[in-house]
This record gives C-alpha cells, structure tokens and sequence, in this order.
C-alpha cells in the first residue's frame, strides 16, 4: 500500500513545464538543424544543393557548333562563283569599249576579249563551229556572259574532240578554230582570258566555271540565241 502511494506521488506535476534548450543544439550541424549563419546573416549554401554546372558537356557542343558553322560556310563559298583569281596565266582587262559597229574592229589582243562589237551575237548556246567566227560577233556574245573557246588550227583531233564536248554540255559557250592564234588553246570571257597547251589543262574547266555567265558580264541574262548561227 505504501509502494502504491510513493507511484502517485511520483507522478510529475501537471503544472511543470519542460526546460527549455540553452540553445547550442541550434549550431550543432546535426540532421534536422538549421544551416549556419554567414558574416552578413544570411545561411550558408549547401555545397550539396549547388547546381553542378556540366561544362565539359558545353565545350564539346561548343567546338561541334563552330565546326558545323565552319563547314557551312566552306560550302556556300565553295557554291559561289569563283572570281577566277586564282586561275594561273589568267589576262585581265577593263574599260572595254560596248559600242556597236557594223565596221571591222582593231583589237589589241588576239582573240578579242572585248569591245565594240557588231549588234549582232554570234548564237552561243552550247555552239561548236568547225570554220573561223567573226570576231565582231563573237565579242558581243561575250558581253551576253559566253566564253569563247578558240583553238589553233591543226590541234590533234583528240584535243579538239575534249574540247567540243565540254562546249556541247555548257551552254552559253561557244568554240571555233582561231588562225594565228600563238597558244594551242585560248579561253575568253569578256575582259578575262587565259592561254593552255593542252585540253586536259584543269584551268579549262575552272575558266568556265569561273566565266560563264559570271560576275564580269556586261549584260547578264541576254540571249545566247537568235542571232547570227553561221560562221
């Protein structure tokens, strides 16, 4: 009986408060705590809540964007038309003359590679002529964007044949033999020309694709067709 009683008087009062905490479990960096304060008051970042920033990630995607970018550009100069400024032996000549005349043309280059000329085009449309063409003629196409192609009488028939072929598959292009002329083969756009031995020559293909209908036409979009078709 006496045992019973010391329980009950045992028992905590129902007015006793729990003590309270001094405070130093605030600072103890335990699970559940608070973060500590920084000098101006603020918490302290949590290394482990920092966002990882993957740079290596945007450096390789980095380098493959501008090599993207490099290769795009490339190939668009590549698509553009060449100057032909890297065209070794290439003969340049500006301030040509556009008048017309019916009357013969002394010209200080042989073939011609521009000024005045007859009102009438030599027909350049993928054109292959086995006789001589009037140089009046031939320089107005010229000036419509053609490249004359002219060679030396009596060049192998091989040479003459490679020639006729690439002419055949090019239009605004025309070709015939040039009597006198001092190289094998001659090239002429309207103020560009060049001189190869050979039909093999890789400057005969890089001068059409430089020259016809290029950037030094006169007149770009005028007719390669419907004038003189004769020799």
């Amino acid at each position: 009986m006496s045992n019973a009683k010391l329980s009950k008087n045992n028992k905590p009062s129902k007015n006793a408060k729990p003590s309270k905490n001094t405070g130093s479990a605030k600072n103890t960096g335990s699970a559940g705590s608070k973060r500590p304060a920084n000098r101006n008051g603020r918490p302290a970042k949590n290394a482990l809540n920092q966002r990882h920033v993957p740079w290596g990630g945007i450096a390789f995607f980095t380098v493959i964007g501008l090599v993207a970018a490099v290769a795009i550009t490339f190939a668009f100069l590549q698509s553009r038309p060449s100057s032909g400024g890297s065209i070794a032996g290439l003969v340049e000549k500006g301030d040509l003359s556009r008048d017309h005349t019916q009357n013969a043309v002394t010209y200080d280059t042989a073939p011609p590679m521009g000024g005045a000329h007859d009102p009438m085009w030599q027909n350049c449309d993928a054109r292959v002529y086995d006789r001589p063409l009037r140089n009046e003629n031939a320089v107005h196409s010229l000036e419509h964007g053609a490249v004359w192609i002219t060679y030396r009488p009596g060049l192998a028939a091989d040479q003459v044949e490679r020639l006729a072929t690439k002419v055949r598959t090019t239009d605004y292009t025309l070709m015939s033999p040039y009597p006198g002329l001092d190289a094998p083969i001659a090239l002429s756009a309207w103020g560009r020309q060049v001189k190869v031995q050979d039909a093999a020559d890789p400057r005969v293909d890089a001068f059409l694709k430089a020259y016809v209908k290029g950037p030094q036409t006169p007149e770009p979009g005028a007719a390669c067709t419907g004038a003189k078709d004769q020799a």
